[in-house]
């Protein structure tokens, strides 16, 4: 798939087939998504294949901070990807002096690209997915174990789609940029 088609087509999907990804298409997509730039290449990204159902639905339960529409989506689930980075590295020196007026927050920078790479690529081998951002970080990480010295900075759900969803109304380019 040319990348403008990947880029153009790919959508949030919130319903998914019943057909597990695979493992090796699992691995493809990370090894995919490695190639995302970080912060001087620190290369922070972890990435966490959560496909237990009693794990899942412990995250529906206890880690969305109620919120329904993620709570549904989850609870349909089959299989989420815990993306989590590695603290205190991107966007600091080796004196954890920052480099950047982001301070701290160029982690969750980092974490964005990896994410939507992580994204792109799954599309590319048909895989769907949606990335959730309403969801207590503590929490899903104490449920899936990641390891000291993480944060969680994104859940994705990820499956084949149940069906195509439309696209939804673009702004113009008009609207977004602006010459000076």
């Amino acid at each position: 798939m040319e990348a403008k088609t990947c880029i153009k087509t790919r959508r949030s999907v919130r319903k998914y087939t019943d057909e597990l990804v695979s493992k090796e298409t699992v691995r493809e997509i990370v090894e995919l998504a490695s190639y995302s730039p970080s912060w001087k290449n620190t290369q922070v990204i972890r990435y966490i294949l959560v496909e237990n159902e009693k794990l899942i639905a412990q995250i529906a339960d206890e880690g969305l901070m109620n919120f329904p529409l993620n709570v549904k989506t989850v609870s349909r689930a089959k299989q989420l990807m815990i993306i989590t980075k590695k603290d205190g590295i991107s966007g600091y020196e080796k004196d954890g002096s920052f480099s950047t007026s982001k301070e701290e927050n160029w982690e969750m920078f980092d974490a964005g690209i990896a994410t939507q790479t992580f994204c792109l690529a799954a599309w590319e081998k048909g895989v769907g997915t949606v990335i959730l951002g309403v969801f207590d970080d503590k929490k899903v990480g104490e449920i899936v174990g990641i390891p000291e010295g993480q944060t969680v900075a994104a859940i994705v759900v990820l499956g084949y789609p149940a069906f195509a969803p439309d696209m939804p109304p673009r702004k113009s380019v008009e609207d977004l940029l602006t010459f000076k």
